[in-house]
């Protein structure tokens, strides 16, 4: 598998991989996705909302980042400031390799296979 694919989503070709991910992938949207039955019936389709979905939280995780600082001096101590600028730090980094790990398998679905470099 490429880089980044990820952990709990069986590789493609394996017995039951397009299961794997698409439970993998109805965890990163809002529960209300799974009673769409378009969504279940095309798993490239759910990818696609994944991935609109975590670049979404990834670009309000960048956005809050930004703007903390400002928002917040007049509100809670520098200390809470610097807190909450390491949970966004944190957030966004783990939302940024999320949103490659949906783009990954979002591919496989559309039929993209890797193959190893020696």
């Amino acid at each position: 598998m490429p880089p980044g694919w990820p952990r709990g989503v069986r590789p493609p070709g394996v017995e039951g991989w397009q299961e794997s991910a698409v439970a993998w992938l109805y965890d990163l949207v809002p529960p209300g996705y799974r009673r769409h039955e378009v969504l279940k019936r095309h798993p490239a389709l759910l990818a696609r909302l994944a991935r609109q979905h975590v670049e979404a939280a990834l670009q309000a995780a960048r956005h809050g980042y930004g703007t903390a600082r400002v928002d917040l001096r007049d509100r809670v101590d520098a200390h809470v400031i610097d807190a909450v600028m390491r949970v966004y730090e944190y957030e966004g980094s783990r939302t940024a390799a999320l949103e490659r790990e949906v783009g990954l398998v979002e591919q496989a679905l559309a039929g993209k296979r890797w193959t190893p470099r020696l």
